[in-house]
């Protein structure tokens, strides 16, 4: 019998892969646990359309990602904290504060996680790195001033 595996088993092989079975292997462990699915010709030219599917989400998920990344390269974000004696600022400027000054200033929403940022506590420039997903990461440049 042939099945196509759905979830990777490790006796077998990987998901998406085609392989032949003994039938009580294929009926009663490989398809009744989910792993696998009957090798007809229905399910592989679904399974086909699917992963079509998936890899033009993904190509288009990564055009989005380094549109991203070429706009975030070009900003500089200035943000005014409060600060004390010898120009330190109270605390350090976190993620949060990057995340809603973006926003504000250029109406770019990015996930407060997606920052990378080095311990800022004091006025300068510094720069903060942003994952932008599919191993591509934009540097922001930030510009910490007075209030």
């Amino acid at each position: 019998m042939r099945v196509l595996l759905v979830k990777d088993v490790a006796s077998l092989g990987k998901a998406g892969e085609i392989k032949e079975v003994k039938d009580g292997y294929g009926h009663n462990f490989l398809i009744a646990k989910g792993f696998a699915k009957l090798a007809t010709n229905e399910v592989l030219n679904k399974y086909k359309a699917e992963q079509k599917k998936k890899a033009e989400l993904e190509a288009l998920q990564i055009a989005e990602a380094k549109q991203m990344q070429q706009a975030l390269s070009k900003i500089k974000l200035t943000i005014a904290k409060k600060v004390g004696a010898n120009n330190h600022l109270f605390g350090s400027l976190t993620k949060d504060e990057i995340a809603s000054a973006l926003e504000t200033q250029h109406r770019i929403a990015i996930d407060k996680k997606a920052f990378e940022i080095p311990q800022i506590k004091a006025l300068g420039n510094f720069e903060a790195i942003v994952k932008l997903g599919h191993g591509l990461q934009a540097t922001l440049q930030l510009h910490v001033i007075a209030v």
